[in-house]
């Protein structure tokens, strides 16, 4: 397995909850803020959440004063995000496929 994360942003919601959840080390953080995909997940994880102590936190967009402060604060730290794999516009067939088979980590970045 990957390493885990301190901390998961999870804005897909039941599409990617479990591997959210199993993304998180001991004592981790997930903030869930949306639901595309569904807020009924298979399986809530709740064994998961409480033995290893997660912390899942609600959370809604914040103020355009906020959202410039993050985007300094990426930009100044120096965070980008992890690229899994590039693929041309007219490729994408072969992303989604690598998507949909759960083989990624980290983003799939499509290119015109």
């Amino acid at each position: 397995m990957a390493e885990r994360m301190d901390a998961v942003l999870e804005t897909v919601g039941a599409a990617t909850w479990s591997h959210s959840i199993n993304s998180l080390k001991p004592g981790g953080t997930v903030v869930i803020s949306g639901a595309t995909s569904g807020d009924a997940p298979a399986k809530a994880e709740l064994t998961k959440i409480f033995f290893r102590q997660l912390r899942v936190v609600g959370s809604t967009m914040g103020t355009r004063t906020e959202l410039e402060r993050l985007a300094n604060f990426v930009v100044n730290q120096g965070i980008a995000p992890v690229i899994d794999s590039t693929y041309a516009l007219a490729d994408a067939r072969h992303g989604f496929e690598k998507m949909a088979a759960g083989e990624v980590f980290g983003k799939v970045v499509f290119t015109l």
